[in-house]
């Protein structure tokens, strides 16, 4: 049992990176997914992590497969149908929800068209789905900047996030950091949707943000434990992920986001928070 789950990182350098690139996401993207989830953002992040495809697509058209132009190309995308969107939503009657929805799938179509044009030169499985075992150390530099960035924005901006999760109307009327944190979270969705990307690809990256996230808040109900067990989950599911599809040879970021989904289900039928088994059987109260 012990070489199954050793044999494969002590014997490929893939796999390592593989394993250092799902630590690093996990312990920046699933705070920022907790995050989210209390923000009620879950669908939006969804849509933004399709978003970054045109700006990925266009990056590579520019510069071919250069790291850092598809990876600003995919922020820029991402950070302009957000910005878009809010315009939108301000000098209309519609909804941000439907706004948001508009843009992603135009940003969506466009990005396919734009990889279309390149003929068989560009995998669109690739974009789509990733490659987490495809990371190499420049990509693992990239997403340690991203988590770090992440991290320490997170530490700063902690107390008028949980506000704005709380009562985002007393942040408004309190202080003028309201706007500002929103659109500084969003940045940071956007930074670690475009990390995902280059593991998960767009349809999948936005899975190690909220599945991992959502779990966690069955077990935990004070905000620090829920985002230090979203951290651990998503490790868990990520390197569970990795070790079933190195041993069954299936697509890895499907069987990722699979394990992730598996937590999900058992943390809610028994997570010790608010699982389905405590409320179909709740536990006795003591009684004076």
């Amino acid at each position: 049992m012990l070489d199954w789950l050793i044999q494969p990182f002590d014997d490929f350098d893939f796999m390592r990176r593989a394993l250092v690139g799902s630590c690093i996401m996990a312990l920046a993207g699933a705070p920022v997914g907790v995050f989210m989830t209390l923000r009620r953002m879950s669908l939006t992040g969804d849509a933004m992590a399709h978003a970054i495809l045109p700006g990925a697509a266009f990056g590579y058209l520019l510069a071919g497969l250069s790291l850092g132009a598809m990876t600003l190309g995919g922020i820029l995308a991402g950070l302009c149908v957000a910005l878009l969107s809010g315009l939108v939503t301000r000098s209309s009657h519609l909804q941000e929800d439907t706004n948001l929805a508009a843009f992603y799938l135009i940003s969506l179509a466009l990005g396919v068209w734009l990889i279309s044009t390149q003929g068989g030169s560009v995998d669109l499985d690739h974009v789509l789905f990733g490659s987490i075992l495809a990371l190499d150390n420049a990509t693992l530099v990239l997403l340690a900047g991203i988590g770090s960035i992440s991290v320490l924005t997170l530490a700063l901006l902690y107390r008028p996030l949980v506000l704005e999760c709380c009562d985002p109307t007393f942040l408004r009327m309190e202080s003028s950091l309201g706007p500002v944190v929103h659109f500084v979270f969003l940045a940071l969705v956007v930074l670690n949707l475009v990390a995902g990307f280059h593991a998960l690809g767009t349809l999948m990256a936005v899975g190690l943000l909220i599945l991992p996230a959502a779990a966690a808040r069955f077990w935990a109900r004070e905000l620090g434990p829920t985002l230090a067990l979203a951290a651990a989950l998503s490790f868990a599911g990520s390197s569970s992920g990795l070790l079933l599809s190195y041993h069954a040879d299936v697509p890895t970021s499907a069987t990722i986001i699979l394990c992730l989904g598996s937590l999900y289900v058992v943390s809610f039928l028994f997570g010790s928070a608010n699982g389905l088994w405590l409320q179909l059987f709740p536990r006795e109260h003591l009684q004076a």
